[in-house]
């Protein structure tokens, strides 16, 4: 009885801890600066869209949320082709190597991104890929490439062997295998880790603060900086614009979340 009702205590508290942040921001899409400063909890007294309008009209988020969409769409898909076809590798290896490369990729995930500041800057000053949406793309693949092999190849690990073993007796190859049987078995890991990932692209505010400086190649997180001043800072619009900002990934997991809670409870239960 303890237990349980400490467990629904603590329970509601979280709740009451995300809820109430999130009331603030998406109240404060309706009200002016004022109401905002004065009552940040209470409702708008004007049920207004003028803080839309606003931010659609100047313009500024448009390219910003392209430039977004850009990155974080190869950034997941690439990243994806590769981790599956190396975590495949890996859970299918029967030797020494496989546990080597395994051992490696999960080392990655050991090492911090903000040691590597540095020498990706002077890295990518001297390719000219800095202020390129390219630039992005390949700096997230390279940090985001050791978390998905690590997630992937648990997944892989779980399908029998001998239903592979069958595959090549039959002459199927190993692209074969590994597109016909492995990739369809292994679609709900592959929705969550997108989903994952996507959002670790989409929120992305370091890298792309430390290699982007031109207007026309920023990306969401960046222009959400510019709402807040020295001085002043309209939280009415910094609000709008993060309410916008969120939205894709409120809706990628409205339509994908079967995908993502099957990729995330696989393997919970064996038979």
């Amino acid at each position: 009885m303890l237990y349980k009702s400490t467990k629904n205590f603590l329970l509601t508290a979280f709740a009451f801890i995300v809820l109430i942040p999130c009331s603030i921001v998406l109240l404060g899409t309706f009200k002016t600066d004022a109401e905002i400063y004065s009552t940040p909890l209470a409702l708008p007294k004007n049920w207004t869209l003028n803080n839309f309008r606003t931010l659609f009209d100047s313009g500024g988020l448009i390219t910003p949320f392209k430039n977004s969409v850009i990155v974080a769409v190869f950034s997941v898909f690439i990243t994806l082709i590769l981790a599956s076809m190396a975590a495949y590798a890996i859970a299918r290896s029967i030797t020494i190597s496989g546990k080597v490369l395994f051992f490696l990729f999960t080392l990655g995930l050991a090492i911090p991104g903000q040691v590597n500041i540095i020498p990706i800057y002077v890295l990518f000053v001297k390719l000219h890929l800095n202020n390129s949406l390219i630039g992005l793309v390949l700096v997230n693949i390279a940090l985001t490439l050791p978390i998905s092999i690590f997630i992937l190849s648990a997944f892989f690990k779980d399908l029998s062997r001998e239903m592979f073993e069958a595959a090549s007796i039959d002459g199927a190859g190993h692209w074969r295998i590994f597109r016909s049987i492995a990739l369809p078995l292994c679609r709900p890991a592959m929705g969550a880790t997108g989903i994952f990932l996507f959002v670790i692209c989409w929120n992305d505010l370091l890298y792309p603060l430390m290699l982007i400086s031109e207007l026309s190649k920023k990306t969401l997180p960046l222009i959400l900086i510019d709402y807040r001043g020295e001085y002043f800072s309209s939280f009415s619009m910094l609000f709008t614009a993060i309410f916008v900002a969120s939205l894709p990934m409120v809706v990628m997991y409205l339509f994908f979340q079967k995908s993502f809670i099957a990729g995330i409870t696989a393997g919970a239960v064996k038979g």
